[in-house]
This record gives C-alpha cells, sequence and structure tokens, in this order.
C-alpha cells in the first residue's frame, strides 16, 4: 500500500490572485504536466510553503512531478508523498516510484473521479523487491542510471544533428568580417548629429487586459504576457480575447518602455499586456518602420540615457530626450540635408546603413565566439556518444 511507503498529506492552497508572478525563487506548483508543474516563481511568506524532496500529484489531473525544493501549491487537492525511509528518500528513487505510480494509477482516475487522500490511503502500486521481500533499491537505481544514460546518449546525438543543421541553415558558421563591416567597427570619422526621440517615434500606451479577463491556460497558439520588464511573464502562451492582443510584425520590431521600472526594450512578436494600466508604453517609428538592426543600433544609443531614468520620469522627458546618431554624409563627407526634415528639424538623415553594418559585424563576433565553443562541444559529444 502506498501507506506503508509514504507519509501523505494534501498541499496547501495558495491561489493564483495572491502570487506576484517572477518576484523571487520559490517554485509556483500546478498540477500541469509542463515544466515539472512550476508556473512561475515568487517570492513568498514561510508559512505558504509545503517541504520539497517529495512527489506531488495534481489531484485534479493526476500528474506526478518531483520536487526538489520548497515550493508552493495553487490547490488543495494536490498532495504531497514523502519517502517514510530517510535513508533512501533522495530523486534517483523517487523517480523511479513515479513511473510505478503513474503505471498503477493513471487508469484508475480522471477530471470527473480525481484522486484523494481518502482514496490514496488505500491504493496500491507495484515495486521490486529482494529474494527476502525487502524493497530492491539497488535495482531502482540501476534502472534510473540506465535510462538516464541512454537518455542523454538520444540526446546528445540529436543536440548535434539539430545544432548542424541550424548553423548550416543560417549561414551562422559564416562569421567572417566583410571589409565595410571591418570599417565600420574600425571607428572611422563617420558624422554623428543629436536626434529627438519624438522625431524618430510616436508613444502609444499599450493596454493590457482586465484582471477579470485572465486565462493563463496554456495555449501554443496563443501569445505570450509581457510584464513591466519588458519580459515574458509566464514561461507559456495563452489566448485571450482577440481586442487585447498588440500586433507586432516580427521582421519590423518596436521599441516599449516602463516607467514604472526604468526599462526599455525591444519586442517582435504580438503579445498581450498585463493588467490594465498605462505604465506600458510603445514607441513606434514615426516616418517608416525600422529593421531589426537598425531598431538595435538605435536602443543601444538609447540605453545609456535610460539607466538614469526611472519611476519619477515622465512620459514628456522621454519623448523630449536628445541622443546621437550617426547621418548619411556626401562624397566629401558633409551631411546630406532632407528638405522634407522626416527625421531632424535641420533636416540630418540617419545613416541607416551604417548601422545595419555595425549590429552585423557585432553579431558576426558573437556568432563567431559561439560557433568555436559549439564545435569544440559537438566534437567532444560526438566522442563520447562514440563511446557508449
Amino acid at each position: 500500500m502506498l501507506s506503508e511507503i509514504f507519509d501523505m498529506s494534501n498541499t496547501k492552497s495558495i491561489v493564483q490572485n495572491e502570487i506576484i508572478p517572477n518576484t523571487g525563487k520559490t517554485p509556483y506548483v500546478t498540477a500541469s504536466s509542463g515544466n515539472n508543474g512550476v508556473m512561475t516563481y515568487i517570492s513568498c511568506p514561510k508559512t505558504w510553503l509545503d517541504k520539497g524532496n517529495c512527489i506531488m500529484i495534481g489531484g485534479k489531473s493526476l500528474t506526478f512531478t518531483y520536487q526538489e525544493n520548497d515550493f508552493c501549491s495553487n490547490d488543495s487537492h494536490n498532495i504531497a508523498l514523502y519517502m517514510k525511509d530517510s535513508i533512501h528518500a533522495s530523486k534517483k528513487y523517487y523517480l523511479f516510484m513515479i513511473a510505478a505510480l503513474r503505471a498503477s494509477l493513471n487508469m484508475r482516475y480522471t477530471w470527473g473521479s480525481s484522486i484523494s487522500m481518502k482514496k490514496i490511503l488505500t491504493e496500491h502500486f507495484y515495486l521490486p523487491v529482494t529474494e527476502d521481500g525487502n524493497l530492491d533499491f539497488d535495482f531502482m537505481e540501476r534502472f534510473i542510471a540506465e535510462l538516464e544514460a541512454e537518455c542523454i546518449k538520444e540526446l546528445e546525438a540529436e543536440r548535434i544533428k539539430e545544432l548542424e543543421a541550424y548553423l548550416e541553415a543560417t549561414g551562422l558558421k559564416d562569421y567572417k568580417l566583410t571589409a565595410e563591416e571591418e570599417s565600420a567597427l574600425g571607428g572611422d570619422n563617420r558624422a554623428w548629429k543629436t536626434f529627438n526621440l519624438c522625431d524618430l517615434f510616436t508613444k502609444k500606451t499599450m493596454k493590457g487586459y482586465p484582471k477579470n479577463a485572465e486565462n493563463l491556460e496554456e495555449n501554443p497558439c496563443g501569445y505570450p504576457i509581457y510584464g513591466q520588464n519588458i519580459k515574458w511573464q509566464y514561461p507559456h502562451k495563452v489566448l485571450l480575447d482577440k481586442k487585447y492582443l498588440h500586433e507586432v510584425d516580427h521582421d519590423y520590431p518596436i521599441l516599449a518602455y516602463t516607467s514604472s521600472v526604468g526599462e526599455i526594450g525591444m519586442i517582435d512578436e504580438s503579445f498581450y499586456r498585463s493588467g490594465d494600466n498605462g505604465a506600458f508604453q510603445g514607441l513606434f517609428p514615426k516616418s517608416r518602420p525600422y529593421s531589426r538592426y537598425e531598431l538595435q543600433f538605435i536602443l543601444c544609443a538609447l540605453k545609456r540615457h535610460f539607466a538614469e531614468f526611472g519611476y519619477a520620469t515622465s512620459m514628456a522627458d522621454i519623448m523630449n530626450l536628445n541622443f546621437a546618431l550617426p547621418v548619411q554624409t556626401d562624397d566629401v563627407d558633409e551631411p546630406i540635408i532632407d528638405d522634407k526634415y522626416t527625421f531632424h528639424s535641420d533636416g540630418y538623415i540617419p545613416d541607416f546603413s551604417f548601422m545595419t553594418t555595425v549590429i552585423s559585424a557585432v553579431q558576426k563576433l558573437v556568432i563567431r565566439d559561439v560557433v568555436l565553443y559549439s564545435e569544440k562541444k559537438i566534437a567532444a559529444a560526438k566522442e563520447a556518444v562514440q563511446s557508449l
């Protein structure tokens, strides 16, 4: 019986509206089968915690996960199992027992007839035993070790193929700088002029969905939710009402600024905003779309200024920001003047071609280090796989 092997208890119930996602290191665990059940990581009082080094069963969905560290559970229907044999209460044995539990219980419980503490106390499952009738922990250890070795072998072989194919398909193996890129990184005597942010961008408040419209169920056909740090607020995509979606072309990203934390970043995908407030501003190209490389260069130029901003910085301060960009010049290195004054009150034109060249060169330098490192890892992995 399970009760002979485990001490069992219902977990605490910390509902979702009580937590603040991505604020700490404590896993917030649900009955989901993905990501080991972890929805996010939070900061929380000790009174919310369930002790780790256990198996957590998702009470309503019958998922089995090993929780190595102390955690917060989203539902008191979830059940924590702790091995009574403290000597063998370690990850490798818990993993074996998860497989045994899943095989024994999986066909017995469904969403409409879920497991409970009352039911689990009388449940049985099968484990290997020695000739004298004791649990065969040596067999369990060997089984998990052999399974891990086989998985590593398969994953390494798959990873080698994928990495080699990716580098080939994307052309990332070609990391040699062109003469133009070397010149761009060499600090040539290019003309730079001061531009005003409001001449290049218009701002738009990126409205969030109201809290009562939250639906954080994972949906691969959905979109990410961006938080105040201009990053995914949750590790998965969700699907909400289309009216809350901010559509962004992957090839022509936008900048976003959050005054609450003084963050600026680039977004290259359609997304939702969490919460209905005006602290999240989108900066959209005013005269023409900017490519990814152009926007990355502008973002680098802005970041040194935005580091000085914070909660007290108004959007008026942001839109009136002055910063330097390289400008287009003629054959005698004089700035070319646009008589339509598209980008600057004096007619200066940002040198978008130079910006693209610089970012391309920087990317190649990064790729060079990554590829050289990857080639070493591939060679080592091939040798390891062949020796297994």
